[in-house]
């Protein structure tokens, strides 16, 4: 069994390369761990694979601020600079020094 390193870590913001979204990673699951019924209700169009690493996301469109899992396949580095309006961002995170999000809480994941 090939074990895959993820890409993006907790803390970074990211964006969905091709739905109107972007969020904070607050957790990673090496590979898919959802139901078999919310995979097929991805876009076969945008639906990836399941063996790569998928990312909880407190993420937000234009309009409200809600809770993604989305894979590494459609995912991008944010690198607006903007801020994140979603208010759990501030509930789970907090800004370094160095002006990274870092979790407020362990992880007992």
């Amino acid at each position: 069994m090939k074990i895959r390193e993820a890409k993006y870590n907790i803390g970074d913001i990211v964006r969905h390369s091709a739905l109107p979204f972007r969020g904070v990673i607050f957790d990673v699951d090496a590979e898919f761990s959802r139901s078999e019924e919310w995979y097929n209700s991805i876009p076969p169009e945008i639906r990836p694979s399941k063996d790569q690493p998928f990312y909880h996301l407190v993420a937000e469109n234009d309009e409200k601020g809600y809770v993604a899992y989305v894979s590494e396949a459609n995912l991008e580095l944010d690198m607006s600079g903007e801020p994140l309006r979603n208010p759990q961002v501030g509930e789970i995170f907090m800004v370094t020094d160095s002006g990274h999000l870092a979790p407020r809480f362990a992880s007992t994941h």
